[in-house]
């Protein structure tokens, strides 16, 4: 079992920046691949970024240049820089682990116009 905790989420205005955290635990977690999605209000989940465990990483057009996904494996944490936010990057951002099919509770980020 993989617990996944999320933070960093927030209010912002456009243009400002936030950094999201999502440390793992349990006995069976296993650095492979972690993914961050969002969903924003009224509509499913979207993908936002991956990292793998040798640091290969891969983006959704919508954040690419914006976003920074990395990681810090002695912490077990996947970390998600978020630049030159915008009113549409409003949404519940989630961890997900999916060699263990695993979800963390979300962090909120809102972005005013």
């Amino acid at each position: 079992q993989v617990q996944l905790v999320e933070s960093g989420g927030g209010l912002v205005q456009a243009g400002g920046s936030l950094r999201l955290s999502c440390t793992a635990s349990g006995s069976t977690f296993n650095f492979d691949v972690i993914t961050w999605y969002r969903q924003a209000p009224g509509k499913g989940h979207e993908f936002v970024a991956l990292i793998n465990n040798v640091g290969g990483t891969n983006y959704a057009d919508s954040v690419k240049g914006r976003f920074t996904i990395s990681r810090d494996a002695a912490k077990n944490t996947v970390y998600l820089q978020m630049n030159r936010l915008k009113p549409e990057d409003t949404a519940v951002y989630y961890c997900y682990y999916p060699q263990g099919d695993s979800w963390g509770k979300g962090t909120q980020v809102i972005v005013s116009s």
